[in-house]
């Protein structure tokens, strides 16, 4: 198979890829349409279906790869934990990217490069929304730690969608 038979049949995965999201999308918007509009419930949908990829991706590379043990690079120890984080992290974030693009924010006039450097803006903020917040509630207001995660969550969802729709993935003004 040579190069432009490997493109071609990658463009051809990725068309496939974004028409079945796409269908499926359509499929069950319409028992959500009274509550959100049809970008914010595709936001969710890939932002969920990135969430449960995450969360195999680190199962797989935390016991199958890593192994519970601690990742010795010889000038730095990383834990297990983290280091299942680090390896599924630029995964997701592309496939995160990718689906924000493709399916979510598909209108953005934005070259590709631009809307990826403020996407990666956006995770980086938010990463430090987590670690910020969790600082705070946890370990200075001394609130329950899966409750101060899930505050947390919601205020990262929310700024990650409004980051991305008006900032990462913006349209131009009409």
């Amino acid at each position: 198979m040579d190069g432009q038979e490997k493109h071609s049949t990658a463009k051809r995965f990725e068309l496939w890829v974004k028409s079945l999201l796409t269908k499926v999308i359509d499929l069950i918007y319409p028992m959500f349409s009274r509550f959100m509009s049809r970008q914010l419930f595709s936001y969710g949908f890939c932002g969920g279906l990135n969430l449960a990829l995450e969360w195999v991706l680190y199962y797989v590379f935390y016991h199958f790869i890593i192994r519970g043990r601690i990742v010795d690079l010889g000038f730095v120890a990383i834990s297990p934990h983290i280091a299942a984080f680090a390896f599924k992290f630029p995964i997701t974030f592309l496939t995160g990217f990718w689906m924000a693009r493709h399916i979510s924010f598909s209108g953005s006039e934005l070259r590709g490069r631009v809307q990826i450097v403020r996407y990666l803006l956006v995770t980086m903020v938010n990463i430090v929304i987590n670690y910020a917040g969790l600082k705070l509630l946890v370990e200075v207001c001394g609130c329950w730690p899966t409750i101060s995660y899930i505050i947390i969550s919601v205020v990262c969802v929310t700024f990650s969608y409004l980051s991305n729709k008006h900032f990462s993935f913006k349209k131009s003004k009409q």
